[in-house]
């Protein structure tokens, strides 16, 4: 069983999420949240495998409290339920550690369907949000672009030819496939080729994971 925590200021919103999510068979609500300061609470008190989080929460936001989730439980996963579109918040809610992006506005059937995305350990962000959120990782920063001295990422660098590089650079910029191909004056379909070789020398599933493995071991960085 997947054990969830709700976390909403809307009463309203919680009695739909329980309404939605009570029929799943893999899925069960441990709890369920008002305020920033009780979601907290309630991740110490259920342990939770996921915890389905409003970014505009009372005494504690959204963002404050994914802060605070690594010390209070490390494996349990955060999945964003805004009604808002933020994106810069979205950006920071990623660089907090957050596993994935469910707008409110999105079809009742996601809801599940993310909850066990993000739990097997994948990446769930709303299609128009995924360029916005990896256009803004792949800025290169001042702590990004620092020579690293692990080992494993100097191991990953080397198995990869120079143009897997290369278009790990352009996915890592939101790129898609039939863009890659014409900038680089290739076919889509040795594009295809490539990203289908990096995903298994990587150990990813899908572009996304791709783009943020990248970027956070910066394999996007030319230099």
């Amino acid at each position: 069983m997947i054990r969830v925590l709700l976390a909403d200021s809307h009463p309203v919103v919680l009695e739909g999420l329980r309404s939605i999510l009570r029929p799943e068979p893999d899925i069960t609500i441990v709890g369920q949240a008002l305020d920033g300061n009780e979601a907290l609470e309630m991740v110490t008190a259920t342990d939770p495998d996921v915890i389905l989080l409003e970014l505009r929460l009372p005494r504690m936001d959204g963002l404050t409290v994914l802060r605070n989730l690594a010390t209070r439980s490390p494996r349990a996963k955060a999945l964003l339920f805004p009604a808002v579109d933020a994106k810069d918040e979205f950006v920071e809610a990623m660089k907090l550690g957050c596993s994935g992006i469910l707008m409110k506005q999105s079809p009742a059937a996601l809801i599940a369907k993310s909850i066990r995305k993000i739990h097997e350990g994948e990446i769930w962000l709303d299609a128009s949000t995924t360029a916005t959120v990896i256009r803004q990782f792949a800025t290169p920063s001042e702590s990004n672009s620092a020579p690293s001295g692990n080992g494993k990422n100097q191991r990953d660098r080397a198995q990869l030819s120079q143009r897997e590089r290369e278009i790990i650079v352009l996915i890592a910029q939101g790129y898609k496939n039939k863009e890659i191909a014409e900038k680089m004056f290739i076919t889509e379909q040795t594009v295809k080729n490539h990203l289908h070789n990096v995903f298994d020398k990587l150990g990813v599933s899908d572009r996304l994971e791709l783009a943020l493995y990248a970027i956070h071991n910066s394999l996007h960085l030319k230099a």
